[in-house]
């Protein structure tokens, strides 16, 4: 027996609480204009949500009641990815009955009229007018020949037929993923139909209500055309494909899943076979019943709802990143300081900043307030792409807390037409079809996708040029300049990445077309926008997986640079003094000057082969020596002499130090004690749990004995390529399991000076 959740979820929708879950106060209560100057921060209520999505995804126990009120973005991902399950609520179940009841003593227009613009015709036929509409309605386009169809009808042969060469090409582009939804998308879809059409407000039996939640209840996914939705009156073609599937239509094919000795397979059969399979009677479609399943916003809420998540993750990440990239580059933290985002409050900015100065905390690498700054000649402060981070980030964090507060709310309603006043015993005709809360909620979303990417992408490039690293080599090669180029196809890729990214930026509501004989003049488009939102979701998610690859070879590089300089330093003095002793006076200030020299011309000089390299940067030094030696020299005959000496010896010590330091590392490569919170838990993943190693650059090598063949992920590390490794990262991401030490990161941020988790102990409830 499952251990039913009766209570209101926490977090959960509620009009008496924000989207977080904070209580509202009295005054903003009565006044529903003032909650949208309500400042919610973005951070406490992605962990809120995280934390409940985690929760629901792990417990095989619970059960979400599907009550109208309190359904929310955690719950449509727990059913809709994972599979979590559901069950209706009983107190809502009475509302519906009464609502029934009622739309019986009164039909009126889409009850025994025609439809939209045909809204003009009348009929006694009430119950085979359902049935029409459903018919006319699946009109979507799919690709039955991408079906693994269990019970299908035999296909026409066109053997030895020009039919038969044509049928045999090699598809342009997967049928299936071209033609049909994602079954997460249906079951989301799904989830919030049922969610709505139980306020009681639409007239429908609870016994449909009902139909609708054993559908996700015996994992009976409906084959939905993936294109057709103009989410004006609703979501109307995707939808009949449910009402379909509901009346056991044999034309209607779904996913069922099957599970025997343990084992889940996946298959296609038609929906009357299937309802059969799970002891299910197909639903008798009473008068408004069929337009009251087509006639909403559920598939545009539901593919939104998953979205929205998927962006935050994204966007909490981009801060990680950001703050990696600061000590990637040796970047400075006092770009986050707080005052700056004191003295211009915005709420977002505020978050962002506090956000990354705290993933820097304690990092070696990174500058903290430019006490600790070099004068190397170098630039005194950051470039735009991590200097103004919290600044650009800052405005994302707010629209996608809007728009998640937009998809809690639209999943929390009732969206089709005519809506049953059941207590004022009026049925009243509007437009609570049109789904543009959703088109808004996704024309904040993917905008502010492409504008984090733009950082990222930002970041990135000046991460692999060596002429912005700030001497980090070029592409960022472990191994000789002149025989690897790492990061090359990278730095390619992520450009194409970027560009796709700005084109998916462009709105989609302003390609609204006149539908349906000119009645449907304004339409939302907003499933289109959300698949294109989710387009830039994958774009995204392959960006910030190149960039946390290349993230983690610079900080490996770097980490290797201060490693040798440790070993470079104590020989260097030592030659230094032996030679120049006898020679030159007051030695301490010349060993100043020339260790600071040497840095600058390290850094400037990270183009060269290792053997050039160190015979040019040793050779550079000569001016500062002779210029001491101006004022300092004791012995003039012995100062060339032991210039040469010096020279010879420093060069082949420098040469012989780097090539150690560099073995040595690549064999244990470790720069955990050098960096911050964030870039350490992140490391720490990408290298261990998925096993992405440090590059030397060099290409795969080829294998002298036969290997296995394996499925990915699993990678061998001697043939693999650069795009595997990142394959592996964007897997990481696109699955969720990246978002686990990402989360953690977030959850860790604290007030600085206090040992108080701003995030963490937030009471919210």
């Amino acid at each position: 027996m499952k251990n039913v959740v009766e209570k209101e979820p926490t977090f959960s929708f509620d009009r008496r609480r924000n989207s977080v879950g904070t209580p509202i106060p009295a005054d903003l209560q009565r006044d529903p204009w003032s909650m949208a100057t309500e400042p919610d921060f973005h951070s406490p209520m992605v962990l809120a949500h995280w934390d409940k999505l985690v929760g629901i995804i792990t417990s095989d126990r619970q059960e979400f009641a599907i009550d109208g009120e309190t359904l929310d973005v955690a719950t449509i991902v727990a059913v809709a990815r994972y599979g979590a399950s559901v069950r209706l609520g009983r107190r809502a179940c009475p509302n519906v009955e009464g609502s029934a009841e009622f739309l019986a003593s009164c039909l009126d227009a889409g009850v025994n009229t025609g439809f939209g613009g045909s809204a003009d015709t009348r009929t006694d036929e009430t119950k085979k007018l359902q049935r029409t509409l459903i018919s006319f309605l699946n009109c979507g386009i799919l690709a039955p020949e991408a079906l693994p169809i269990r019970n299908g009808t035999n296909r026409s042969s066109h053997a030895h037929s020009v039919h038969s060469h044509l049928i045999s090409a090699l598809p342009n582009e997967d049928p299936m993923a071209a033609t049909f939804m994602p079954e997460p998308w249906v079951r989301a879809s799904l989830l919030v139909r049922s969610n709505s059409l139980i306020m009681g407000n639409s007239g429908v039996r609870s016994e449909l209500v009902k139909s609708l939640a054993e559908l996700l209840r015996n994992d009976i996914t409906p084959i939905i055309p993936l294109r057709g939705s103009i989410s004006a009156s609703g979501d109307l073609i995707p939808l009949s494909y449910v009402a379909g599937a509901l009346q056991g239509s044999s034309g209607i094919n779904v996913w069922i899943r099957e599970r025997n000795l343990g084992v889940e397979t996946r298959s296609v059969v038609s929906a009357d076979v299937a309802l059969s399979q799970s002891a299910l009677s197909p639903l008798k479609l009473q008068p408004k019943e069929g337009l009251a399943i087509v006639n909403g916003t559920a598939v545009s809420c539901g593919v939104g709802a998953l979205a929205i998540h998927d962006a935050h993750c994204l966007i909490v990440l981009s801060q990680v990143l950001t703050a990696m990239g600061v000590e990637a580059i040796r970047g400075d933290s006092e770009s986050f300081d707080p005052f700056l985002a004191e003295v211009r409050p915005h709420v977002g900015q505020v978050e962002a900043s506090r956000n990354i100065k705290h993933f820097l905390t304690e990092s070696k690498l990174a500058s903290h307030g430019g006490s600790d700054h070099i004068d190397d000649g170098s630039l005194r402060q950051d470039r735009y792409s991590t200097r103004t981070a919290s600044q650009w980030i800052g405005p994302q964090l707010e629209d996608l807390t809007l728009a998640h507060r937009q998809l809690t709310v639209e999943s929390n309603s009732t969206t089709d037409n005519p809506i049953i006043d059941t207590p004022g015993r009026r049925v009243l005709h509007g437009g609570n079809f049109q789904a543009m809360a959703v088109t808004s909620a996704m024309e904040k979303v993917r905008p502010a996708l492409q504008i984090i990417g733009r950082m990222l992408f930002a970041q990135c490039t000046e991460l692999i040029n060596p002429a912005l690293s700030n001497g980090l080599p070029p592409n960022l090669d472990a191994d000789e300049p002149s025989q690897s180029f790492l990061m090359k196809g990278v730095d390619i890729s992520i450009a194409a990445l970027q560009a796709e990214l700005g084109f998916l930026a462009n709105p989609v509501v302003s390609h609204v077309q006149t539908a349906e004989m000119g009645n449907q003049s304004l339409n939302s488009l907003a499933l289109v926008s959300a698949r294109y939102t989710h387009m830039a979701l994958d774009v995204l998610s392959q960006l910030s997986a190149a960039y946390l690859y290349a993230l983690c070879q610079a900080l490996d590089l770097r980490v290797l640079h201060l490693r040798f300089l440790e070993t470079l330093k104590p020989g260097f003095e030592a030659i230094t003094d032996t030679t120049f002793g006898p020679v030159l006076s007051e030695l301490d200030r010349l060993l100043a000057a020339l260790w600071l020299h040497l840095q600058r011309e390290l850094h400037a000089s990270t183009k060269m082969d290792s053997a050039k390299r160190f015979e040019h940067v040793i050779e550079s030094l000569q001016p500062t020596i002779l210029s001491f030696a101006a004022t300092n020299c004791q012995d003039d005959a012995l100062l060339v002499p032991a210039l040469r000496q010096w020279i010879r010896e420093c060069t082949t010590f420098s040469l012989h130090a780097f090539r150690t330091s560099r073995e040595h590392y690549l064999a244990h490569p470790d720069p955990v004690g050098f960096l911050g919170p964030a870039s350490t838990r992140m490391y720490t993943f990408v290298r261990q749990e998925l096993q992405v190693p440090f590059q030397n650059g060099k290409a795969p090598e080829k294998q002298e004995k036969d290997t296995p063949v394996v499925d990915f992920p699993v990678i061998d590390a001697h043939s693999a390529t650069t795009g595997s490794w990142v394959s592996k990262i964007y897997s990481a991401i696109r699955n969720g399991t990246l978002f686990v030490p990402v989360m953690e990161c977030l959850r860790e941020v604290r007030v600085d000076g206090h040992e108080r988790w701003i995030w963490k102990d937030l009471k919210l409830d």
